[in-house]
C-alpha cells in the first residue's frame, strides 16, 4: 500500500481534491447506512440537508489528499498554500506562560493542521489513536512525527509528555469530538444529544491553566489550498473546579459546534459521534 501511497502524493492538489470528490460521492451511493447516519446527524445539528451536501465530497477529499500531507519531504514547508487567520489569539495565550492547547473537530483538513501549526508555532506534540492495521500505523507514525511536531498515543506516556510540554510553554494538539474509550470521557450534549466525549483536553487546562484554542482547517475550493483559523480560546474556564470537568468539557463541545456550524460542508457527518464507547483491551 506504501507504493500506492507514494505514487499518489506526486499528484497535483487540485487533481487529488478532484478525484476525492468523486470518491465521497461513490461512497454516498454505495453505502445506506452511511447515508442514513450522514442525514441523522444532520437533522441533529438542526441543519437543513442542502448546507451539509458540500460535505459528501469533502470526505473523499479529507482521503485524497493524505498521501501528499503525509508523504511531503520533511523539508518542504506546508505554509506556502496554507492562509493563517486568528494570529493574535495564539499570542495571546502564549504570552500567559502556561501553554497552549490547540483543539479542533473532524471537519476539513485536520491532517494539515498540526502540522502546519507546528511550523509557526512548534514544537508541538499531537496525541492520537494508532489504527488498528499495523501497516496503517506505521505509517501514520512515520508521517505525522516531523521537525516540530511529536505525535504521541493516546497512554499514560503520552499523557505525561503533554503535561511536560505545558509546563515549558509550549502546545499540544488533539481532535477532542473523536470517542474515547469507556473511561476516558463522560457524556455531554453536542448539538442537544448526549455525546461521549474525551476529557483529556479538560483536565489538562484545569491541572495546569493553559489555554484551549479552537482551530479549524478550511479546505479552499479546486484545489487553491487552505484556510487554518485559530478561534479565541475558550472562556469560563476560571470558574470551574479542577475535579468537575463535565462543565469544561461542555464548552469544549460548544466550540465544535460553532467551527461545524461554520462550515458545515466540511464536517465528517458520517463520523460516527454519538456511539457508545468501546472497552480497551485488558
Amino acid at each position: 500500500m506504501l507504493w500506492l501511497f507514494r505514487f499518489f502524493s506526486l499528484w497535483p492538489l487540485a487533481v487529488l481534491h478532484a478525484v476525492g470528490g468523486g470518491l465521497g460521492w461513490l461512497v454516498w451511493a454505495l453505502s445506506p447506512s452511511y447515508r442514513a447516519q450522514f442525514r441523522a446527524h444532520v437533522t441533529q445539528a438542526g441543519l437543513p440537508f442542502e448546507v451539509a451536501r458540500p460535505a459528501i465530497a469533502e470526505a473523499g477529499r479529507f482521503v485524497a489528499e493524505l498521501p501528499k500531507l503525509w508523504l511531503r519531504p520533511s523539508a518542504q514547508s506546508c505554509l506556502s498554500n496554507v492562509q493563517l487567520e486568528g494570529r493574535s489569539h495564539a499570542e495571546q495565550a502564549f504570552a500567559t506562560g502556561r501553554g497552549v492547547i490547540f483543539f479542533g473537530a473532524h471537519c476539513g483538513s485536520f491532517e494539515l493542521g498540526p502540522q502546519a501549526l507546528a511550523e509557526v508555532y512548534g514544537p508541538i506534540t499531537a496525541i492520537y489513536r494508532p489504527a488498528r492495521k499495523a501497516w496503517l500505523a506505521e505509517l501514520e507514525r512515520l508521517a505525522r512525527n516531523r521537525q516540530n511536531l511529536t505525535v504521541v498515543p493516546a497512554s499514560l506516556s503520552g499523557i505525561r509528555l503533554m503535561h511536560k510540554t505545558l509546563k515549558a510553554n509550549r502546545a499540544v494538539a488533539m481532535l477532542t469530538d473523536q470517542v474515547p474509550p469507556e473511561g476516558l470521557g463522560v457524556w455531554a450534549p453536542f448539538f442537544g444529544r448526549p455525546a461521549y466525549t474525551m476529557t483529556l483536553a479538560a483536565r489538562l487546562a484545569l491541572q495546569s491553566g493553559a489555554s484551549l484554542l479552537p482551530v479549524s482547517c478550511e479546505r479552499l475550493p479546486r484545489g487553491r489550498g487552505y484556510l487554518l483559523k485559530i478561534w479565541p480560546a475558550v472562556a469560563g474556564l476560571e470558574v470551574a473546579e479542577k475535579a468537575d470537568v463535565l462543565p469544561v468539557v461542555t464548552i469544549i463541545n460548544q466550540a465544535i459546534e460553532a467551527i461545524v456550524l461554520s462550515q458545515p460542508g466540511q464536517y465528517l457527518w458520517g463520523y460516527a459521534r454519538y456511539k457508545t464507547p468501546r472497552k480497551e483491551p485488558r
